[in-house]
């Protein structure tokens, strides 16, 4: 195996599946054959308080699921920029939703990637799967779990209850892929 780890703070209001997407995330890992702690952590009114979610994926068994300093940081609103910034490590990568949060950190030593994962999610038909588009460009950049293991998860999962939620998941997580190779990676 190695010396694998990486952590990651999904964080935003109660409601935009910050916690799903840590889940699918945990999954892919576990896909992937490495250990993994999720926990999740959730102000007192679940929709449209504020909701985060600590994941350590590693080769290791981790003895405490909780995020001191985190590789990654998805940060689904304002708020959870501004909590959570100060715990990336440096490079350390941050993506965040374009369309509820805005970046004017002045860290040099980090990834930031704006991804307009609401305005995606809206034109596709469902605001709700902003969160997936997020995954799909999380796959992309980040080593955190294979881009084949969230895929197979978002099929698995979210394709449980009706077939047609998984193609658009689907065609949300595809399309967050093609976001990052557009515009991110070089």
């Amino acid at each position: 195996m190695g010396d694998f780890t990486r952590t990651l703070i999904a964080a935003g209001f109660g409601g935009q599946g910050v916690l799903m997407l840590g889940q699918l995330v945990a999954h892919a890992a576990m896909r992937d054959g490495h250990n993994v702690a999720w926990i999740p952590s959730y102000g007192p009114e679940m929709r449209g308080g504020t909701a985060n979610c600590c994941i350590i994926v590693s080769d290791e068994e981790s003895g405490s699921p909780l995020v001191s300093i985190a590789d990654i940081l998805v940060a689904m609103n304002k708020p959870s920029v501004l909590k959570f910034e100060p715990k990336l490590k440096s490079n350390g990568l941050l993506l965040y939703d374009e369309d509820l949060a805005s970046y004017e950190g002045t860290r040099s030593d980090v990834t930031v990637v704006p991804v307009p994962a609401s305005d995606i999610a809206r034109e596709l038909g469902d605001a709700r799967i902003a969160n997936i588009v997020m995954l799909g460009v999380l796959a992309e950049l980040s080593d955190i779990a294979t881009v084949e293991s969230c895929e197979a998860v978002v099929r698995e999962v979210l394709g449980k209850k009706k077939a047609a939620l998984a193609e658009l998941n689907l065609r949300a997580f595809a399309r967050g892929r093609e976001l990052a190779k557009e515009v991110y990676v070089r």
